[in-house]
């Protein structure tokens, strides 16, 4: 491998505009693609196939033709002033004008008045009118949003607080445009910190904008093909944006090393594709295959968006192996630093050579005290892995929204007038084919449902033309996301098999409620298989890359204790309330179903880029004569820094997504910072260079039919240690006749 991307870091070197233009053509293509295609619709309706309250969603649409869960709604909140009641005659006449105004608008369908369907709180303080369209939210015109929300004004105006529920108004969370600002200006400042030099800093800022741009242009020429939303596109933007500019930051590092070595420009790039270039590939494939291995969760909202920032990465990976390479071609001499350029290769070879850094310093101390690191750093993390074992999982709605959206006044003001189950009624559809009487048996069902402990309400049965399928809501005393909800449909569930053989028929649970509650237990069953499956894949992967036996089981342990740790802060946070206030969280409760498993697969991947950047230096140290100490040593004098600099990158890119409205995106971006914070400052630079001096030489054992076995991917680039000695004549565009590399 290092052979080929050396042969490939040199060809893009020496072809480099050629390979500027293919990528600017590329970029145009895609976004002149973005700009032609046509909006994204929905996602679609199958959420998680195969869970019940799925199967029941399906059965009603195929039962009760016509009816779309799908479809455009307004939930219509009416509050009265404060002790006054909504019946009173001037109240009523504009809720009375609002429903009336709205039922002729364009695209609807139907609006009920309060008054008439008993949508009125038992203080008389809160109403609430349901406007339904005949068209799906994505498909309202502008026309009817506005026409809905010139009778809200009217009924505001005549004194009532109006708040509105519903997809109709509902408010998209932001694209994630100024977290990615925040972002790249941080990665700017640590960058130019790292690298001291303008133009060292603005290639990977470069290179990464352009991958992302790519990939966004590329979802969103897809997203009506595909389904692609806007959460798809932040995620992908938020990995493509991290590691894009990481892996550029480690090519260019390596680069700069080599002509401090003595090289000439194009042996030095053609150097740095070889060794950092085959990490930034591992390194890649192991976050693609995390991601990509998300689809066998069965969630295809799960599968969109590992498939999505899998391919960001893949893209990053090319960006950085080409486009890297070709700009350093066009300015070899400015990514380098100042004492290089005045003083020449040897010389600044000679200086730092001869310096000790902070990477060689932290790294002694370790190694003074390695059982003492060893035994703090697993502490802490196993303290902050604690929360975890107290996850909660489910999808936060409305209750979730900053209080300053409409859709989140709603939702308070429906649970304080009408009881906090009310927002998340439980829909049941009753299959009565195969019952003798379908009507008697729904009764039936009906009545035990509404004795059940915790069911305050249940509407009367409605049954499909066909008559042999009833539909009917039940509203719990209790929240959508609290357990108690959770017990009573378990509760409800148990009775199923009874209530079959005392009335043939049979019945399903759906609706939100049900649906997240169905969605959140899937979830968390896999949970635990994934895990294990990333964790075997990272000890296979690991084994071939560094051919040892203890380091890829050090590496996996690491991993589990940096992403529990990790979990733990996010349960902590968001679940708990810890520090809620600080991060702009105003509603703490069960923890977003999709976020545990989607954070281990890209901590997973994130992880292991670390591992292989900072051990593959170890290792090349160790296999060319140095002690297992030393080698260690030599691992962070030169990886240590840029290390340091991705994952505080890493950080910066990740803390700016926390500011997003969506609860989803807040979480992920929180729980990924957190776990880079831990992983890269406490696993990798701490528990890494402790377990590997108690080991020794131990840590580097592998047997021999194991070794003959195994494929060599030569992420080292030990390839490359056979060509001539260095040049060290002056800084020159040209390729030179015979140069190597002394790795």
């Amino acid at each position: 491998m290092a052979t080929l991307l050396y042969r490939l870091g040199r060809t893009a070197f020496r072809r480099r505009w050629l390979v500027v233009l293919l990528w600017a053509l590329l970029l145009g293509a895609v976004g002149l693609g973005a700009a032609k295609a046509p909006a994204a619709g929905g996602a679609g309706t199958s959420f998680m196939p195969g869970i019940e309250a799925q199967k029941a969603f399906d059965l009603i649409g195929e039962r009760f033709p016509g009816s779309d869960a799908d479809g455009a709604n307004a939930r219509i909140v009416f509050i009265a002033p404060d002790g006054e009641k909504i019946t009173a005659a001037g109240h009523r006449a504009a809720v009375d004008a609002l429903v009336s105004e709205a039922a002729g608008g364009p695209q609807v369908d139907s609006a009920v008045d309060p008054f008439r369907a008993n949508a009125v709180s038992k203080d008389a303080s809160t109403a609430y009118a349901t406007v339904t369209y005949k068209v799906k939210a994505d498909d309202l015109t502008d026309a009817s949003k506005n026409a809905l929300e010139d009778a809200i004004g009217k009924a505001r105006d005549a004194g009532l607080t109006v708040e509105v529920g519903g997809n109709v108004l509902s408010s998209q969370p932001a694209a994630g445009g100024s977290a990615e600002v925040i972002g790249i200006a941080l990665a700017a400042l640590i960058l130019l910190i790292t690298f001291g030099s303008l133009a060292a800093a603005g290639l990977p800022l470069l290179t990464a904008v352009i991958g992302v741009g790519i990939s966004m242009c590329a979802i969103l020429a897809l997203g009506s093909t595909f389904g692609l939303d806007m959460t798809t596109g932040t995620l992908a933007s938020m990995l493509g944006l991290a590691v894009g500019i990481d892996y550029a930051l480690f090519v260019v590092s390596r680069y700069r090393e080599e002509r401090a070595n003595g090289h000439q420009p194009a042996e030095a790039v053609g150097l740095a594709a070889g060794t950092a270039g085959s990490a930034v590939v591992f390194a890649g494939l192991t976050v693609v295959i995390a991601l990509a291995g998300l689809s066998v969760i069965g969630v295809p909202m799960l599968t969109k968006m590992g498939l999505c920032a899998a391919g960001a990465v893949i893209l990053a990976v090319l960006v950085a192996l080409t486009l890297v390479p070709a700009l350093l071609g066009m300015w070899p001499n400015a990514v380098l630093t100042r004492r290089t350029r005045k003083q020449g290769a040897a010389t600044a070879q000679h200086a730092a050579g001869g310096r000790d850094n902070g990477g060689t310093r932290w790294a002694r101390f370790v190694l003074r005290r390695p059982v003492l690191v060893l035994l703090v750093g697993v502490a802490g993390l196993g303290a902050l892995a604690l929360p975890a074992a107290q996850l909660e999982m489910g999808m936060p709605g409305a209750e979730a929204k900053p209080v300053s959206t409409t859709e989140r006044r709603a939702y308070d003001a429906l649970a304080g007038g009408f009881g906090a189950g009310f927002n998340g009624p439980l829909t049941i559809v009753v299959d009565a084919k195969g019952a003798d009487d379908p009507k008697a048996a729904a009764r039936t069902i009906t009545g035990e449902i509404e004795r059940t402990n915790g069911v305050v309400s249940v509407s009367p049965a409605r049954f499909n033309p066909d008559g042999d399928t009833a539909l009917f809501s039940a509203v719990p005393a209790t929240g959508p996301n609290e357990e108690a909800t959770k017990d009573i449909v378990h509760t409800i569930r148990a009775a199923r098999q009874g209530l079959e053989k005392q009335t043939g028929a049979t019945f399903e649970i759906t609706g939100t409620t049900a649906m997240n509650i169905d969605t959140a237990g899937a979830l968390q069953d896999a949970l635990l298989p994934y895990l294990t499956v990333v964790v075997l894949l990272s000890l296979v992967l690991l084994l071939v890359v560094f051919r040892s036996l203890l380091v890829p089981l050090k590496a996996a342990l690491g991993f589990l204790l940096s992403v529990l740790a990790s979990l733990g802060a996010v349960v902590a946070v968001f679940q708990w309330g810890w520090g809620a206030e600080l991060l702009g969280v105003e509603q703490t409760g069960p923890i977003m179903s999709l976020m545990p498993i989607f954070l281990v697969g890209i901590v997973f991947g994130l992880a292991m880029d670390y591992e292989v950047f900072l051990v593959a230096r170890m290792r090349e140290a160790y296999v060319h004569g140095e002690r297992p100490a030393q080698a260690v040593v030599s691992g962070f004098r030169y990886s240590a820094r840029v290390v340091v600099a991705a994952a505080a990158i890493m950080i910066a890119v990740f803390s700016g997504f926390v500011g997003a409205d969506e609860s989803m995106i807040k979480t992920i971006g929180f729980g990924l910072a957190s776990a880079v914070l831990f992983d890269a400052f406490v696993v990798r630079m701490a528990l890494v260079p402790a377990v590997l001096v108690l080991l020794g030489d131990k840590a580097w054992w592998l047997p021999r039919w194991l070794d003959r076995a195994l494929p060599r991917v030569d992420v080292e680039g030990t390839g490359l240690t056979d060509r001539a000695a260095p040049t060290t004549g002056p800084a020159s565009g040209d390729i030179p006749a015979q140069t190597s590399v002394r790795i």
